[in-house]
């Protein structure tokens, strides 16, 4: 990372945590925890005392945090499943194995998700459909599934990640934007729906953030981390604890009154005009 970031900037400090009311205990189910911002929100969630279980395509990747946050924190309680969460069906028993592990889902981080740069004029309709079907229609399926059992339980919290280029646009990334924007309008109008059930929906805009994914980006030249800092007021990229810490605060009793609302998190990116 150091190479793409200016050396000017205190990128490498100590990352100050808060800490939030209301999570410890809570039954958090996060998807896409196998890596990058997931595995961070695993972490910070597990920090506070929540019981976590984990969700992620990649048994490999989902056994890692798992042992990373057992070595971490030896008492917690932590469980996975592996899902594809463009399967309704995967996703139903998902949480049901969460309800039947923990007995409810207070928490859902809506987290799980693919990048896809090309053309659009390139862009075959198989692409097309799996960039929907797992940044939109997963997030959907996930949201449905848990909400049902919040609504039985009498409330509950659901963030999920959308993006930057849910607010905004970009050349070379249609079905990505398409599909965040698609997740930003779903959470405005599922918070209208289910506040009378008092369960919040809220979402998450993270900026460029420093994750393997962008790593292997950088490396394939996709992207060029000099001109992403460049462009970006701060100039730095985001770090995956700091969209953690974000989640802490809106899935939290600090954030009581809070609904419907995406709350963007990317060093001034869009304030400057991009």
């Amino acid at each position: 990372m150091t190479a793409h970031i200016p050396s000017g900037y205190p990128d490498a400090q100590p990352f100050a945590t808060a800490s939030y009311p209301g999570l410890t205990g809570r039954v958090v189910l996060n998807t896409g925890a196998g890596s990058g911002i997931g595995r961070a929100m695993a972490h910070a969630f597990a920090r506070h005392g929540a019981r976590l279980m984990l969700l992620d395509i990649d048994t490999a990747a989902l056994e890692q945090t798992r042992a990373e946050l057992l070595q971490a924190y030896p008492n917690l309680e932590v469980d996975t499943v592996q899902a594809s969460i463009a399967d309704d069906e995967a996703v139903e028993r998902a949480c049901a194995a969460t309800e039947a592990r923990f007995g409810r889902i207070d928490i859902l981080l809506n987290n799980a998700g693919i990048s896809m740069n090309k053309p659009s004029l390139e862009l075959t309709p198989a692409e097309w459909r799996r960039a929907i079907d797992i940044d939109l229609s997963g997030v959907f399926y996930c949201a449905q599934a848990a909400g049902r059992r919040m609504q039985r339980q009498g409330g509950g919290v659901i963030l999920s990640t959308a993006s930057i280029w849910g607010l905004s646009s970009s050349a070379n990334r249609l079905a990505y934007c398409a599909a965040k924007a698609g997740v930003v309008s779903l959470t405005k109008s599922l918070a209208a729906e289910w506040a009378q059930h008092r369960i919040r929906v809220n979402a998450i805009c993270p900026g460029y953030t420093h994750t393997a994914l962008m790593d292997d980006l950088m490396a394939r030249g996709v992207i060029d981390g000099a001109e992403l800092c460049g462009k970006t007021p701060m100039n730095r990229l985001g770090r995956p604890e700091e969209m953690a810490e974000a989640a802490l605060y809106l899935a939290s009793d600090a954030a009581a009154f809070i609904t419907g609302h995406a709350l963007v998190s990317d060093g001034g990116w869009l304030a400057n005009g991009y």
